[in-house]
């Protein structure tokens, strides 16, 4: 029992310490001290642990081995690192402060043999090199005692979260990462990892298991809650297959920066984060390294329309790193596009830019604006893209995703735009609700202002959900999980294809330089994803359990949407490009003159009821079949 007092008083009393540094005095104090008995322990070695050392005079000796190490810390500042943070780069410190001592020693001694006046140096050249050996042991082992000693006293296993480390190589750069910050709330249990050559070693006295060891047995004995995934050069394949196994396991997972981003070959412990959604969904992240794009770019005066939406701002920050010549940014949404503003004023781009409060049907202000800039290149973003919204409203998805469309196609037609880029969804393939209508209604007649105008370019790129947008699935599962839950799922088996805001924009700009006009360009995004398994893995990766903590509900389809989408129309194929993961969708050409025709009549818009709005849609797009809507009466007729 008083073993016990003894030991929470230590550990107290470390944990005291653990929020303030040693001075540095005190430690090249103790560095001096270890120097003095690593000589006289070194004589001792010399004459058989004897405390007899013939004619050589040591209590003069002891002085100087001290001055001579003071003199070595100094000029190293071996001293000066903090001792339960000891890397690498401070015992090779130490071992140069060593050298510097011996260096010195050894003039001394030679001195003290050529001049008979100065004898207080001389010693057997052994006690010399033993000297060096057993200080250069003592300074650094004290270190590596006092850093092991802190992080046992300071991480009390009951209170701290038990985690393993994959990765035999970059975990102990982790492990020691760990051990250092006090403020960590990780015990490591153990290192993890798939090559045979670590399997059942030990790193920093624990053991290395195998990814096969590792089962929900294992889990549950050893009280395992986390685990840290440290391989930095890992590919997003690999990651997910990690991920996924460990997530099975109820394991929460984190990672560790990519190496590129380690400062000094290491990192600290508030960049170890939660391994990100995005790296689960079964796909591999497009890159597009397209030099032309720069060229295409550089020195144009460019416009966006929809440029603080989450597609638009970031297409906006991509252009802006190629320097155009003029960037104007057109947006409804004051305060997003205030924000964007002050994202720009931030980052400090150079290039000249407007940001612009407007809206994209209000033709006199739009004319205004393409009369004054002459924009080159217009990347056109506005639209709305709820589903449920615009199918209650569909109204306003006609005047904004339709009319808007076509005033600023025409506009660019006007005023000499050389590309129209138009940002498309897989929605409009097969449309079942007003909204992907109405998108597919803008693909339409921008193919028949292809027609009309040669010398222009007007290009469309379709692509599915965005990771992380605006009103997007991810941030709705992130509030509810915050919220304590349940997480709402439409149907068990709805699937969805998913992309990164960064790689939809760059589709965006390589289909802009690509394009010849009148192309509709589509994205291989791979397997589409079970919306319900997402969800799982979200709330897994939340730490928390499924159903126990966080259930799932099953609400039902929403008016409009459909089980599974689609990248071509049941009359498209597709073509292929120089990058294997973007085809041209091949179209069927539209009756342009009918097309005016429907079109014409939506110049009432006003006067039209939801029922009226909804049947033009039909008619101009024979394929837009409704489901779970009110306007399916108009699909029986």
């Amino acid at each position: 029992m008083e073993i016990k007092k003894i030991y929470l008083k230590i550990a107290k009393f470390f944990r005291k310490l653990a929020t303030y540094s040693s001075p540095q005095w005190g430690v090249l104090l103790i560095d001096i001290l270890l120097v003095i008995n690593s000589f006289i322990l070194s004589y001792l070695i010399r004459y058989n642990f004897e405390f007899k050392f013939g004619s050589y005079d040591i209590h003069y000796q002891i002085p100087l081995i001290a001055l001579l190490a003071l003199i070595s810390f100094l000029i190293t500042g071996s001293y000066k690192g903090i001792v339960r943070h000891t890397g690498l780069k401070d015992a090779i410190n130490v071992t140069i402060a060593t050298f510097i001592m011996t260096f010195l020693l050894l003039i001394l001694v030679f001195i003290s043999r050529r001049f008979a006046g100065f004898q207080y140096a001389n010693m057997p050249l052994s006690v010399v090199g033993f000297n060096f050996f057993v200080s250069t042991v003592l300074l650094i082992g004290s270190r590596i005692i006092y850093k092991s000693f802190y992080y046992y006293l300071t991480h009390n296993p009951k209170k701290s979260k038990k985690v393993l480390i994959f990765g035999a190589n970059s975990g102990v750069t982790t492990y020691d990462v760990l051990m250092a910050d006090k403020d960590n709330s990780f015990y490591v249990m153990g290192f993890v990892d798939d090559r045979k050559q670590f399997i059942h070693k030990k790193i920093h006295r624990k053991n290395v298991y195998s990814l096969d060891e590792i089962d929900s047995d294992f889990i549950t004995f050893n009280n395992i809650e986390e685990i840290i995934i440290s391989k930095p050069e890992a590919t997003p394949l690999e990651l997910l297959d990690l991920a996924n196994k460990f997530i099975d396991l109820g394991l929460k997972v984190k990672t560790v920066p990519h190496i590129d981003k380690w400062t000094e070959g290491a990192f600290k412990t508030n960049e170890i984060k939660d391994v990100n959604i995005e790296e689960l969904l079964n796909r591999v992240p497009i890159k597009i390294d397209n030099p032309k794009i720069k060229q295409e770019l550089k020195d144009k005066t460019i416009l966006i329309t929809g440029a603080a939406g989450s597609i638009g701002s970031e297409l906006a920050n991509q252009i802006a790193q190629y320097t155009p010549k003029k960037l104007i940014l057109i947006d409804q949404s004051e305060s997003a596009l205030y924000d964007l503003q002050q994202d720009f004023i931030r980052k400090k781009f150079l290039g000249s830019f407007v940001f612009i409060v407007a809206d994209i049907t209000d033709k006199i202000k739009m004319e205004e604006y393409f009369d004054k800039f002459r924009p080159n290149i217009v990347y056109h973003a506005a639209a709305y893209k709820h589903v449920p919204l615009m199918e209650e409203n569909p109204y306003e998805a006609v005047k904004v995703n339709v009319l808007g469309s076509i005033n600023i196609m025409n506009l660019a037609a006007k005023y000499g735009v050389v590309k129209f880029i138009m940002v498309s969804t897989d929605k409009a393939v097969n449309p079942t609700n007003v909204m992907g209508a109405t998108k597919r209604a803008a693909e339409i007649y921008a193919s028949c202002m292809q027609k009309t105008n040669a010398n222009m370019q007007f290009i469309t790129t379709r692509f599915g959900n965005v990771l992380g947008s605006n009103g997007s699935v991810i941030p709705l599962f992130k509030k509810q999980i915050k919220d304590g839950g349940p997480l709402t799922v439409t149907h068990k088996e709805i699937r969805r294809f998913f992309m990164t805001i960064p790689e939809a924009c760059q589709l965006v700009l390589e289909a802009g330089c690509m394009g010849k006009g009148g192309e509709i360009f589509v994205f291989d995004m791979g397997e589409p994803v079970r919306i319900y398994d997402l969800a799982v893995k979200m709330i897994h990766l939340s730490g928390k359990s499924f159903p126990d903590e966080i259930d799932i509900k099953i609400t039902g389809l929403r008016p409009g949407e459909k089980l599974y989408e689609e990248t071509l129309g049941k009359d498209e194929t597709d073509l292929p490009t120089h990058h294997e993961k973007i085809k041209i969708a091949n179209i069927q050409n539209p009756e342009c003159k009918k097309v005016d025709s429907i079109l014409d009549r939506f110049s009432n818009l006003s006067q039209l009821n939801p029922m009226e709005i909804v049947s033009l849609l039909k008619e101009l797009i024979p394929e837009y079949k409704s489901n779970n809507s009110v306007y399916e009466s108009l699909d029986k007729k």
